[in-house]
């Protein structure tokens, strides 16, 4: 069910890979059936680990990720994702984790593409509203125009990366924000200190 404001996100994460992603160095390969990492996935894991050291920093991954407008994926975007799969907290992934990477950004690409209808290679105020309509948020106007505005204050063009950033921000917050709301009213009552740690702990 979803409340005023927010509701259960949907397509986070959820079906098959989608398009390939597309990397510094050429189309990136699928991943092979059951939990091995393929093959494919070892090579380009060994082409983005530029100091073989057999793991991948942010930067690396940085450098290996181009959106639709030929640009690389943002700093915020890419420490993001080494955050998200780096279980042992080491700042790096390895090749397991590095699998599980490919797989969730290879999905959030399906999602982006789904809201692209016009196949520009970002997401605009319109097409943005609808993607969070169709995930069960509902935001006003003035909201998304914000939203819009705080990715690209010039164009309100939002690429790939940094509709990953958001969405993924945006689940933090409303899943910090329905433990709180107990009577699931769509308001909550948050003393100052626990406001800081949901907004630090949500927040890159």
């Amino acid at each position: 069910m979803a409340y005023q404001g927010y509701g259960q996100p949907a397509g986070y994460g959820g079906g098959p890979p989608g398009p390939q992603l597309e990397m510094g160095h050429g189309p990136y390969p699928s991943i092979g059936p059951g939990g091995s990492v393929s093959p494919q996935v070892q090579q380009w894991f060994r082409a983005v680990d530029k100091d073989q050291s057999g793991a991948i920093t942010a930067n690396e991954l940085k450098a290996a990720l181009v959106n639709a407008q030929g640009q690389t994926f943002s700093e915020t975007a890419c420490n993001l994702m080494i955050g998200m799969f780096d279980k042992d907290r080491s700042g790096t992934i390895n090749v397991e984790e590095f699998d599980k990477l490919y797989t969730y950004v290879n999905q959030w690409l399906t999602v982006f593409k789904t809201y692209d209808t016009d196949q520009s290679g970002h997401v605009d105020e319109q097409e943005l509203t609808k993607a969070f309509t169709q995930m069960g948020f509902r935001f006003t106007p003035e909201f998304i125009k914000f939203l819009v505005k705080r990715c690209d204050p010039k164009e309100g063009k939002i690429s790939v990366d940094q509709f990953i950033v958001l969405c993924v921000q945006i689940q933090r917050f409303t899943e910090a924000f329905r433990v709180r709301d107990t009577q699931q009213n769509g308001t909550v009552t948050i003393g100052f200190e626990d406001f800081l740690n949901v907004a630090l702990s949500c927040s890159i």
